[in-house]
C-alpha cells in the first residue's frame, strides 16, 4: 500500500471557474486535478468530482472500475473503497468498466497488485468528493461545514435536523473548487460500514443470466470471424498452404499467411482464416493444409530435457544465486543428510474462456479499435504500436471482462494476431482461439528440476542446504547481446526461504535453452518453489525426528529480516509468519488429533505477493491410493483491512482448489517440439467431487498495508497436501502431477 498522500505527491491543482471539477490519476498513480474548461454545466448535469465518480440528480453514483476484471473481483472491491469514503449506500452505486485511458493511471491486473497500488488513492478520491458535497450543503444552509456530516448518500445537519441528498446537491457541488488538502479527512477505519462486509460481484446477475459480458460475446455490425493457425512446433513458420481451397469453402471470406515476428510471446507466424461465422472459420481450418518450417524447436522433448537436467545435477550450476558459510563442511558434520530430486512439468493456464480479441482497423483514418479481455491493456497497446507502427493515440482499447486469466492475459499475442488480421480485412473482425490453440499455444508455466541436499545435526536442527535448480530459458536479444532469459517464474531468487535463514546455504541455477513460450502463471515461481522447498523441509524435519511445524518455527527464528544498506533482498516479517503459523496450528488442532493409518495432516507456509499465508491440509488415502482432501485450514495476514469479505473468501477458496487441481492432474508432455495434450480430455482439471470437503479460512487483521489476495494463498496448498500424504502413507511425492505417484499402501 502506498504511504499517505502528501500535497506534493497528490499534485492537487486549484483553479477557478465554474466547470466540472475533474480529479484524475496520472500515469505515476498519484492524484492530479484539472478544471474542465467551458461554460457552466446545465442544471441537470451530473456532478463529476473526478474521473472515477459521477453523481446524478437522482442520487445514483456511477463509479468507474479501471482495472481489468478476470474473476478476481476487482470490479467490485476497488469501487467499494470509493463508496466507503463517499458514504453512499451500495444499492445506490453503479459500476462501469473503464477503457484504457492515461487519466486512470496504471490499469494492469497481475501480481496481486491492483488493491495495494490503488487503495490509498481511492480512499482519497472518495473523501475528496465527500468533502465537496459537505461544503456544498454548508453553503446552502449557511452553517459551518464542521456541523455537517455525510451518511447514506446525504449530508446531515445535526443541530437543525436538515438533510440534503447527494442528488439535490449536484448543482451546488459542481461549482465548487477543489478543497484544500487539510479539509479532506479520511474516515476512521473503525467507522467503516461497507469495507469488510460481504458484497456480491457486480456482474453476478448478468453472469447467471447468461448475458454478454466477455470478449467472446462481442458482436458488432458487419463483423467477421477469424481463426489463426500457428506451427505446432514452437518457433516454426508457414512456408505454404492450400489457401485457394480454403477460400472456396462455404462462408470463408479470406485466407492468408501472416509473416509474424521472431518474438515467441508476440505475433508468431501463422495462417489466418476469415469467415462469416466462428463455426465456418473453425470448419475451414479442419481442411487447412500447411507446409511448416518447424525450425530448431522440433528437437525439443521432455525426455531430453529430463536427461539434460539429470546430467547437470552432477555438475556445478552455471549461476550461483547464494553462497553462505561452508556447505560441504556442514554436510560432513551433519548427523543425517537427505538427498532428493523434485520435478514438475510445463503447464497451461487453461482459463475457461479461450483467448480472443475483436479488432477494427480503419485505414483511411489510420485508427484501430480493440475489444480485448486482457490483464495488461497498456502492454497490449504498446505491443501493437511496436509491431505495426500504429501510434498509441490512434488506438482505442476497450477492456472486456475475462473468463479467467491467471497471468495468461498479461501476454498480448492474441491482440496483435487480431490486429494483423484486421489490417487485411477492412471490417471489424473477432479472432477466437480453439481450446486446442489455448492448450498447445499457451505461454506456459516453466517446468523445472530441483536437486536438493540437506543436513541436520544430532538435535534435529537444519545445518546445511543445497539446491541446484535446472530451469528453462529463451534466447533473446538485449542491448545488442544474445542472452538466455528464464521464463517467468522460472528464475530462483537467492532470497527464497530458507536461503537467508541458514548459515550454510548454496543455491545454484542452470538454464536449459528452449524455444517454448513461457509466461506468468498464478503466483509465478512461488507456486512451485513452495511445493519443492516445504516438501523437502518436511523430509528434513522427519529425518531429524522433529515436529514439522516446530521445525519450521525454529527455522524462522525470532528476528525479522530487514536488509541493510548495500544488501540485497526484500524485507521479511518473521513475526507475521510466525503468527500465521501459530494461528493455523490452533485452528487446525495441530498435534492434538490422532489419525488412523491412511489419514494424516501436513503443514506449509509461504510469503508471496506481499501476503503471509500458512495452511494445514488433512487427507485420507485409501489402500488403493485414492486421495481425498478432507479439510484445508488457511490463515492469511494481508494487512489492516479486508476490502470485500466475500471476494476475499472466494480468492482463498479458488487458490486452494486451483492449487489442488494443478497438483493432481495436468501436465504437458512435449514430443518433437510440440505439446501432446490438446483439450480437457487429456489435460485434466479438478472436478467438483474431488474438491476439499472443507476449506476453513481465517484472516489475521494486522497493522500493515493492505495487500492483494489473488495469489498468496495458492503456494502453500501443494506442499501441505503432499506432507499430509506422507503422514498418511509414508510415501513422498517428488514429481508432479500427483497422478504419476502410486499412493497405494498396505
Amino acid at each position: 500500500m502506498n504511504a499517505p498522500l502528501s500535497p506534493s505527491r497528490r499534485g492537487f491543482l486549484r483553479a477557478g471557474g465554474a466547470g466540472a471539477l475533474v480529479i484524475g490519476m496520472g500515469p505515476g498513480g498519484v492524484l492530479a486535478a484539472q478544471n474542465a474548461a467551458g461554460a457552466q454545466a446545465a442544471a441537470d448535469a451530473p456532478f463529476s468530482p473526478n474521473v472515477f465518480i459521477r453523481i446524478g440528480r437522482d442520487g445514483i453514483v456511477t463509479l468507474v472500475s479501471k482495472q481489468p476484471e478476470i474473476g478476481q473481483g476487482i470490479k467490485t472491491s476497488l469501487p467499494m473503497v470509493i463508496a466507503e469514503e463517499l458514504d453512499i449506500d451500495w444499492k445506490d452505486v453503479r459500476i462501469v468498466q473503464g477503457d484504457l485511458n492515461p487519466a486512470y493511471g496504471s490499469q494492469g491486473a497481475g501480481g496481486s497488485t491492483s488493491t495495494p497500488n490503488n487503495y490509498n488513492d481511492f480512499h482519497r478520491l472518495g473523501a475528496t468528493a465527500r468533502t465537496i458535497l459537505v461544503q456544498a450543503a454548508s453553503q446552502t444552509w449557511g452553517v459551518p461545514a464542521s456541523e455537517c456530516r455525510a451518511a447514506h448518500g446525504a449530508i446531515h445537519h445535526a443541530t437543525s435536523g436538515r438533510k440534503l441528498g447527494y442528488g439535490a446537491l449536484v448543482p451546488a457541488a459542481a461549482k465548487l473548487p477543489l478543497p484544500d488538502t487539510a479539509q479532506v479527512q479520511l474516515k476512521d477505519p473503525a467507522t467503516y460500514t461497507l469495507l469488510g462486509t460481504r458484497i456480491g460481484g457486480v456482474d453476478n446477475g448478468a453472469i447467471i443470466a447468461g448475458k454478454p459480458l466477455f470478449g467472446i460475446d462481442i458482436r458488432l455490425p458487419g463483423m467477421l470471424y477469424a481463426v489463426y493457425a500457428k506451427c505446432p512446433v514452437f518457433g516454426g513458420k508457414p512456408l505454404s498452404a492450400n489457401l485457394a481451397d480454403i477460400k472456396a469453402l462455404p462462408g470463408v471470406k479470406d485466407a492468408f499467411i501472416v509473416e509474424g515476428t521472431e518474438n515467441l510471446n508476440g505475433l508468431r507466424p501463422g495462417v489466418a482464416i476469415v469467415a462469416t461465422s466462428t463455426w465456418a472459420a473453425f470448419k475451414a481450418r479442419r481442411a487447412l493444409e500447411v507446409k511448416w518450417d518447424e525450425g530448431v524447436g522440433k528437437g525439443h522433448s521432455w525426455a531430453d530435457f529430463a536427461a539434460q537436467a539429470k546430467a547437470a545435477a552432477g555438475k556445478p550450476g552455471t549461476t550461483v544465486l547464494r553462497q553462505d558459510g561452508e556447505v560441504r563442511a556442514a554436510f560432513a558434520g551433519a548427523t543425517k543428510t537427505v538427498e532428493a530430486s523434485y520435478t514438475y512439468p510445463f503447464i497451461s493456464h487453461a482459463s475457461m474462456e479461450p483467448q480472443n480479441c475483436t479488432a477494427w482497423f480503419k485505414p483511411n483514418e489510420g485508427t484501430l479499435e480493440l475489444w480485448a479481455p486482457t490483464q495488461n491493456p497498456g502492454a497490449g497497446q504498446a505491443l501493437v504500436t511496436s509491431t505495426f507502427g500504429i501510434p498509441k493515440e490512434k488506438i482505442v482499447l476497450h477492456i472486456i471482462r475475462s473468463g479467467g486469466g491467471f497471468g495468461r492475459r498479461l501476454s498480448s499475442d492474441f491482440i496483435v494476431e487480431a490486429t494483423a488480421i484486421a489490417q487485411k480485412v477492412g471490417a471489424p473482425v473477432k479472432l477466437t482461439w480453439t481450446r486446442e490453440d489455448d492448450v498447445q499455444h499457451d505461454h506456459f508455466r516453466p517446468g523445472g528440476f530441483h536437486h536438493l541436499r540437506g543436513g541436520v545435526d544430532a538435535s534435529g536442527k537444519l545445518v546445511g542446504w543445497h539446491d541446484h535448480f535446472v530451469t528453462f530459458a529463451n534466447r533473446v536479444e538485449r542491448e545488442g547481446k544474445s542472452i538466455l532469459q528464464p521464463g517467468s517464474g522460472g528464475s530462483l531468487s537467492g532470497d527464497e526461504f530458507p536461503g537467508r535463514w541458514l548459515a550454510n546455504c548454496l543455491l545454484e541455477q542452470t538454464a536449459l535453452e528452449c524455444r517454448i513460450p513461457m509466461g506468468p502463471w498464478r503466483a509465478p515461481g512461488s507456486s512451485v518453489f513452495s511445493w519443492v522447498f516445504h516438501s523437502f523441509i518436511d523430509e528434513l524435519a522427519h529425518a531429524g525426528g522433529r515436529d514439522p511445524l516446530e521445525f519450521r518455527m525454529e527455522l524462522l527464528g525470532e528476528k525479522d529480516i530487514v536488509p541493510g544498506t548495500g544488501e540485497r533482498g526484500q524485507p521479511y516479517s518473521v513475526a507475521r509468519m510466525r503468527n500465521v503459523l501459530r494461528a493455523v496450528a490452533e485452528k487446525s488442532d495441530w498435534g492434538k488429533k490422532k489419525f488412523a493409518r491412511g489419514q494424516g495432516a501436513g503443514v506449509a507456509f509461504h510469503f508471496s505477493h506481499r501476503g503471509y499465508v500458512a495452511e494445514v491440509a488433512e487427507v485420507t488415502v485409501s489402500k488403493s491410493g485414492e486421495l481425498k482432501v478432507d479439510r484445508v485450514v488457511v490463515v492469511t495476514d494481508i494487512g489492516a483491512q479486508i476490502v470485500n469479505l466475500s471476494g476475499a473468501e472466494n480468492q482463498v477458496q479458488g487458490s486452494v482448489i486451483d492449487g489442488l487441481s494443478t497438483l493432481m492432474y495436468p501436465e504437458l508432455n512435449i514430443e518433437g517440439g510440440r505439446v501432446v495434450q490438446s483439450n480437457f480430455h487429456d489435460y485434466k482439471l479438478l472436478r467438483m467431487p474431488d474438491t476439499p470437503t472443507r476449506i476453513d479460512i481465517h484472516f489475521l487483521k494486522t497493522d500493515y498495508p493492505v495487500t492483494g489476495l489473488g495469489e498468496p494463498a495458492l503456494p502453500p496448498l501443494a506442499p501441505a497436501v503432499c506432507n499430509a500424504i506422507f503422514a498418511a502413507t509414508g510415501k513422498r511425492v517428488r514429481e508432479l502431477p500427483l497422478s504419476k505417484t502410486d499412493l497405494s499402501w498396505s
